[in-house]
């Protein structure tokens, strides 16, 4: 009962990090499952079928607080479905272990962009309002979700920093979408890990406990990412970003880095991460209170009627 609601509690934290950063979910939930010795094909597969309710319920509350563009949705997450069928149904012979230090290195290269652009210039606004283009989103969901499937996340981490990085969709919208469009991807994968594994070492009350704890945090994270600031947000997500991939980099056959210089990369991110959110909440404040005096120097400049 213990662990039941230890996975609860996963899955409500997974879900508050992934609803309103648009990533992660996978992530934490398929690390906690490995550490307790569940193989990988398994706990990708649990974790997915967690994620078919969880998605869901996130793509509903996004919808409801407008933070969903349903073009975007249909034109990822159509393809994300195809790859993440393709990557559960071949995970069991597929090894990621040269492909996922190679992965890391250009989502951390996407990271550290997303981090300093954000962080020191705001919300892109040069190609804001732009249509995202199908050929452009079309390979970015078959990578993401063939990614997310044989790894036990990466659908966030691979299309949330790519679509930011184009400045074409606010950070919100991006968040919201990707979330909606996920939905797509968790359903593709569960069925192709049953048609690959059956339910052989899927523990049906662990896909509860971590269901659960996503849908009560859903509507929670869907409200947070309509209100907090996009430069803040895009700060965030760019941490978020550097610290998952450092982290997978630094522990792969690459680098095998000991805890003592691991320990010493996470300590550095962390110190320049906080620097940077607490950079971006003064650069937005400083902000509004610029637009407000802007504001009161109009209206004191319009002759009363």
């Amino acid at each position: 009962m213990r662990q039941l609601i230890l996975l609860a509690l996963v899955g409500l934290g997974a879900q508050l990090v992934d609803g309103s950063l648009g990533m992660a979910y996978g992530v934490t939930s398929t690390t906690l499952l490995l550490a307790i010795g569940t193989n990988p094909a398994a706990a990708s597969a649990t974790v997915h079928l967690a994620e078919i309710g969880t998605t869901l319920a996130s793509g509903i509350a996004h919808w409801r607080f407008g933070n969903v563009d349903w073009k975007v949705v249909a034109k990822i997450g159509i393809p994300g479905a195809v790859g993440a069928f393709a990557g559960a149904t071949f995970l069991s012979t597929l090894s990621t272990e040269v492909a996922e230090p190679v992965m890391a290195i250009l989502l951390l290269a996407l990271g550290v962009y997303i981090l300093v652009r954000f962080t020191t210039f705001g919300l892109p606004r040069h190609n804001l309002g732009k249509p995202l283009r199908k050929r452009f989103l079309g390979p970015l969901g078959l990578l993401a979700g063939f990614v997310d499937s044989t790894g036990g996340g990466g659908w966030g981490p691979v299309g949330t920093p790519a679509i930011l990085a184009s400045g074409r969709l606010e950070p919100r919208k991006t968040i919201g979408s990707i979330d909606t469009a996920e939905f797509l991807v968790a359903v593709a994968a569960s069925i192709g890990f049953l048609v690959g594994l059956g339910s052989e070492g899927v523990d049906f009350s662990w896909v509860l406990a971590l269901l659960i704890g996503g849908v009560i945090a859903a509507p929670i994270a869907a409200w947070l990412v309509r209100h907090i600031p996009p430069r803040v947000l895009g700060s965030a997500v760019g941490g978020i970003i550097i610290l998952t991939n450092t982290r997978t980099l630094l522990r792969s056959d690459w680098v095998d880095a000991s805890d003592g210089v691991r320990y010493v990369f996470y300590a550095v991110i962390y110190v320049v991460w906080a620097a940077a959110l607490a950079y971006s909440i003064r650069a937005y404040l400083a902000d509004r209170r610029e637009e407000k005096a802007a504001v009161a120097d109009q209206h004191a400049e319009t002759p009363a009627n």
